[in-house]
């Protein structure tokens, strides 16, 4: 048989040409999807180079290949078929077309949809590396608090664009009328969602009012820890045990919040408990040299209040408060153990003892000490 009799050999429709080109076709956009995405992302970036931020074209390409190599493959497949007399096109669907036939190309429709939501959703992802790579050199929290939420938000918005896409396009629904028909059905779907719609607004109030920015430290309903992220219904906060809370918005806006992070300083108040046998002289040493030692500390702000305050039947209590300027918590504790010895060394160096419970330690003539375990009363 001739080469050229073989090639006009028909079956189901085509002939064996037609089959060859469809196969060959086929082989060279799955061979090649990779390649061509790989310089169609070149090409690309090419255009949007001077305005990456250093954000280099390695990221680009990690991102879009992927998508890119389906979309093409599908791209492949459509012009690979259309020589074939399958699949038909959308204006030759007709409601006497095989099912099977109708089934494949709307597969196949959905399918290119898809492809184009994941290469616009991929996009998404460089801009926002983009943007966090620019907000890096800016001083400012409310970059790193609003990226975040504007990618989730452009995400939805792609995501809900590609599905109602798909159903004007590939199942021929008329979206117009859908919205409008909504009515009373969607304010049955707003209400049965009421909490979710709360928390979607009081996320946009945190942003108009910026009570807190990501990176700070808050108090908020009993809970402390860092922001780490604000997203559409909740804030995500990490504690000083490292858990990860899940605050929701609407309680981030409803509750007392406590800002820890734009205190300009640091409280500390504790009291001295020291024993009945500290004498007088003593004890207005202990309270004078204490408070110079704490206002030399070069963190300490202001006056520190060192007052002997009560006289108990077990203690001379002296109270002590003073305020560290920093917002780190680690120097916060750094400067409270230092000044914590500093006023140890100062009740030793004045022959003075720190008081325990149930314990007395009375001072002796000869300028021994010893423990009276009897709770001692005041004449």
């Amino acid at each position: 048989m001739a080469l050229h009799e073989f090639l006009n050999q028909r079956f189901l429709g085509n002939d064996v040409r037609a089959y060859l080109w469809c196969v060959g076709i086929l082989l060279f956009g799955f061979a090649f999807k990779k390649l061509l995405s790989k310089l169609l992302s070149k090409l690309l970036f090419r255009f949007i180079r001077t305005k990456t931020e250093g954000v280099g074209e390695q990221h680009f390409q990690a991102l879009l290949m992927q998508p890119l190599s389906v979309v093409i493959f599908l791209v492949s497949t459509y012009f690979a078929f259309q020589i074939l007399d399958y699949p038909v096109r959308t204006s030759e669907l007709e409601h006497n077309e095989p099912a099977l036939k109708v089934f494949f190309f709307r597969l196949f429709q959905l399918a290119v949809f898809s492809g184009v939501g994941w290469i616009a959703l991929r996009v998404i992802d460089f801009s926002v590396m983009v943007f966090q790579r620019r907000a890096e050199s800016s001083p400012s929290h409310l970059n790193n608090q609003l990226i975040p939420f504007a990618k989730d938000l452009l995400k939805v918005l792609v995501i809900t664009v590609t599905f109602l896409a798909m159903l004007s396009r590939v199942f021929g629904v008329n979206v117009t009328a859908l919205i409008g028909g909504l009515g009373i059905g969607g304010l049955a779907v707003a209400f049965a969602a009421k909490e979710s719609l709360e928390n979607l607004i009081a996320s946009f109030t945190i942003f108009l009012d910026r009570p807190f920015a990501v990176g700070e430290l808050v108090t908020v309903g009993g809970i402390t820890g860092t922001v780490e992220k604000v997203g559409f219904r909740s804030t995500r906060l990490r504690t000083a045990e490292k858990s990860y809370v899940t605050v929701p918005n609407k309680s981030m806006i409803d509750k007392p919040l406590d800002n820890l992070s734009l205190r300009t300083a640091r409280r500390v108040s504790f009291t001295l408990s020291l024993s009945q046998a500290t004498t007088s002289e003593q004890l207005r040493s202990i309270v004078e040299e204490a408070r110079n030692a704490i206002e030399a500390h070069s963190l300490v702000e202001g006056t520190a209040e060192v007052k002997f305050a009560a006289l108990t039947p077990t203690a001379k209590e002296v109270t002590v408060q003073y305020f560290v300027n920093t917002n780190s918590y680690d120097e916060y504790l750094d400067t409270k153990e230092d000044l914590n010895y500093s006023l140890i060394e100062v009740v030793e160096r004045n022959g003075g003892h720190f008081a325990n419970a149930g314990t007395t330690i009375v001072q002796l003539s000869n300028g021994a000490a010893s423990l009276d375990p009897a709770t001692p009363t005041l004449s």
